[in-house]
């Protein structure tokens, strides 16, 4: 029901843009979020925005770089990446849960949906 695209070889510096598209379920009552998973690392919450898209959170990785937006009129959640570098390579999912807003780690909360993935490789 969450279908995350927009992944691909990018080179370093780069600015791709992912999408986290939803079907079957309506993304405004939800507070979406992107995971990354590199290979033989945990996975690690990147970003968090809520219902509304009035608050954002971000991995003190990706700060300043990654912004995370949402245009419910299109079901439809990004991650806009900045200056990728070869660390930002990883498998990048979104996920949903019902959760009202709060100041816990992204992880922490119970996401009910996840999308399928989508391959980020940076290269230098």
């Amino acid at each position: 029901q969450l279908q995350a695209s927009g992944g691909g070889l990018v080179q370093a510096g780069g600015s791709p843009r992912l999408s986290c598209a939803a079907s079957g379920i309506s993304l405004n009552s939800y507070s979406i979020a992107w995971f990354r998973q590199a290979p033989g690392q945990a996975r690690e919450g990147v970003a968090r925005i809520s219902y509304s898209g009035d608050n954002a959170k971000y991995a003190e990785s990706v700060k300043g770089r990654f912004t995370i937006s949402r245009d419910n009129a299109k079901n439809t959640v990004y991650l806009q990446m900045n200056s990728l570098k070869s660390e930002d390579t990883a498998i990048y999912y979104c996920a949903a849960d019902r959760t009202g807003w709060g100041s816990r780690a992204i992880e922490y909360y119970p996401y009910d949906y996840w999308g399928q993935g989508t391959q980020v490789t940076v290269s230098s």
